[in-house]
């Protein structure tokens, strides 16, 4: 008995050549989906790095969670295409996804408060890696903005590692924002000392000092008259680079130099009243 292979061959395409040509339909946009998916996550990518390296000088964390969310996002959407096109009811899916996603975020609440509070946060920059902030109890330099947490470190090496939404919604101070800082450093002088002689020394300090800036320009003049001296203020604005290098070395050297020009730094001073009450 001969095999009519042939005829097999014709008889299997009568049977089933529409299915194998659905088939291959299915199968060539499913590969042409996951190419178009590589295409815009690899266009992505180059778009993000160029953002960070080039011109705009993108912040970093901000780039690669947009870049995330894209690829995501594009993933998703070629998923939901290519299971509609293999007959997979998309509406039950995504119908199913989006109630899913209503009770992850009723169980996540303060998680997603916390990434919400992180992309408010890379998005208006209040502040920056490298930056040193107070907020609330939080005080340190950033060493790191992510998702979920920022990263600090304390002015004594102390690592802390805070949820994002302990930095928004609250007061916050960035001290490393702006190009200048001003500068008061006060002594208090005796009443009996003279005032003109103070200003002067202030005034020889504030010429030596090439560090402070001309706009605006250093003052001197009388804080406060205390119970017990007289309070004398340098005001001055400076770099904030330098900030603290130069405060500490002016304090140092405004009471040396107040004490050479012969003023009494003023201490503080009790009256005590003794009183003899007979036994």
């Amino acid at each position: 008995m001969d095999f009519d292979f042939g005829g097999s061959i014709v008889q299997l395409w009568e049977n089933h050549g529409q299915g194998v040509l659905l088939l291959g339909r299915r199968l060539l946009f499913t590969a042409l989906v996951i190419i178009g998916w590589r295409i815009i996550m690899n266009l992505s990518q180059k778009i993000m790095n160029r953002a960070v390296t080039g011109k705009l000088k993108a912040d970093e964390n901000l780039c690669t969670l947009i870049r995330m969310v894209v690829n995501y996002g594009v993933m998703i959407v070629c998923l939901i295409m290519i299971l509609d096109v293999f007959g997979v009811n998309t509406t039950a899916l995504i119908a199913l996804l989006g109630a899913a996603g209503v009770t992850i975020g009723f169980a996540l609440k303060d998680t997603l408060g916390n990434i919400a509070s992180g992309i408010v946060i890379l998005f208006l920059k209040p502040f920056s890696k490298g930056d040193f902030i107070e907020c609330g109890p939080l005080t340190g330099t950033v060493n790191e903005i992510g998702l979920f947490t920022t990263i600090m470190e304390t002015a004594d090496g102390i690592f802390i590692s805070a949820p994002n939404s302990n930095f928004w919604g609250i007061p916050l101070k960035n001290f490393s924002r702006n190009a200048k800082r001003r500068m008061d450093v006060t002594v208090s002088i005796s009443y009996t000392d003279s005032v003109d002689t103070a200003f002067q020394v202030l005034k020889d300090i504030i010429r030596e000092e090439t560090r402070l800036l001309e706009d605006p320009p250093p003052q001197v003049m009388v804080q406060s008259l205390g119970e017990s001296g007289i309070g004398i203020t340098l005001r001055a604005w400076v770099p904030s680079g330098v900030y603290w290098a130069v405060y500490w070395e002016q304090m140092k050297n405004v009471k040396e130099k107040i004490q050479e020009a012969g003023l009494a730094i003023a201490l503080p001073k009790r009256e005590v009243h003794l009183v003899n009450t007979p036994a």
